[in-house]
């Protein structure tokens, strides 16, 4: 390590992987996110609409494509993490094939899509397996993705598919 006039040379360890923090506001930045949490799981128990704050939250099982290809490489096991999905700037929201009353049921998220209006504003679209929805009029695109846990070895210890 050299430490000449106060630098220090970068380490292996300095670049180990971190917890995702992404904001999206655009539709390009939401199609990452999207892609990231693909085969995401939750319940609605663990939604919460915050209509006075103009926020929409969602803690998911998001499992880890960022490491799969790693994973697969090195034999090691799959993994998932749970991760936060917040929407703000939501003023309204409204599920389709979702019964919120349903505590228990068990969302599998397949895609975000964003339909863009006038002026930024537009309709932000959880689609979910089995044909639900939730969609959210949005004043503005502002979507955070942030990773609460360690990752840990997935439950089914596969890749998520999905038959043709």
């Amino acid at each position: 390590m050299t430490e000449e006039a106060g630098f220090e040379d970068a380490r292996f360890e300095d670049g180990a992987e971190q917890a995702l923090r992404l904001r999206a506001e655009t539709a390009e930045d939401l199609a990452v996110i999207s892609a990231l949490l693909q085969d995401a799981v939750g319940q609605t128990s663990e939604i919460a609409w915050q209509p006075r704050r103009r926020r929409f939250t969602l803690l998911l099982n998001r499992f880890r494509w960022e490491d799969a290809p790693a994973a697969a490489r090195q034999g090691r096991p799959f993994e998932r993490t749970r991760a936060l999905l917040t929407i703000d700037d939501a003023f309204a929201a409204r599920a389709s094939g979702v019964d919120p009353k349903d505590r228990d049921l068990v969302l599998s998220l397949l895609a975000i899509e964003f339909d863009a209006g006038e002026d930024g504003a537009g309709l932000v679209r959880l689609l979910l397996a089995g044909d639900g929805e939730i969609a959210l009029d949005v004043e503005c695109l502002e979507v955070a993705l942030t990773d609460v846990t360690q990752p840990y070895v997935a439950p089914s210890g596969k890749v998520p598919g999905h038959p043709a």
